[in-house]
């Protein structure tokens, strides 16, 4: 059989991120640039908590208002982050074609992976309230459907704003 000379040719299997719309290949996730995407998110999660509580805790509940805007911007930028290191990872693997698949699987891992962590927060801390039910629940499941939505949508963000990063950086002379 003849090959057809318009036709584009099939990618290198060997290379990794080699779909490109209209090739028929699917752009590849790389899944460690994820989980590190995941792992930064989680970190300033991790982090914008324990100030959260600590400020809680000097100045009263509720109090500074400032200071709990001021945390809830710092975890906003924490999704973003988790996006733009998956999608600069992901470049690094040479698969630069799904910023959008990587920075918004990199912001759901990390709250994801908080989920665990603030059940085991509310079991140590014998708190009164309900885990999912009641007034002063600790895990709202609208507040939650809401933060996977945020943390998907600027992880996404993170994600998109890398990958222009990287077409506007000069490329160092091979």
């Amino acid at each position: 059989m003849a090959s057809d000379p318009t036709s584009p040719a099939p990618p290198d299997p060997a290379t990794p991120g080699t779909g490109s719309p209209g090739s028929g290949t699917p752009p590849t996730v790389v899944a460690s640039a994820v989980a590190a995407g995941a792992v930064v998110g989680l970190l300033v999660i991790a982090c914008t908590a324990s100030a959260r509580a600590l400020s809680d805790r000097i100045v009263g509940d509720g109090d500074d208002q400032i200071a709990a805007l001021a945390l809830f911007v710092v975890l906003l930028a924490g999704y973003g982050a988790a996006g733009w290191t998956a999608q600069r990872r992901a470049e690094a693997f040479g698969a630069p074609d799904a910023p959008l698949t990587h920075g918004s699987l990199a912001g759901l891992g990390a709250f994801v992976a908080w989920i665990p962590i603030r059940v085991l927060i509310w079991v140590a801390r014998g708190e009164d309230r309900g885990l999912v039910t009641g007034n002063d629940a600790a895990l709202r499941p609208g507040q939650v459907f809401g933060a996977l939505v945020i943390a998907a949508g600027l992880g996404l963000v993170g994600a998109f704003l890398a990958a222009r990063w990287s077409r506007r950086a000069p490329r160092p002379p091979a």
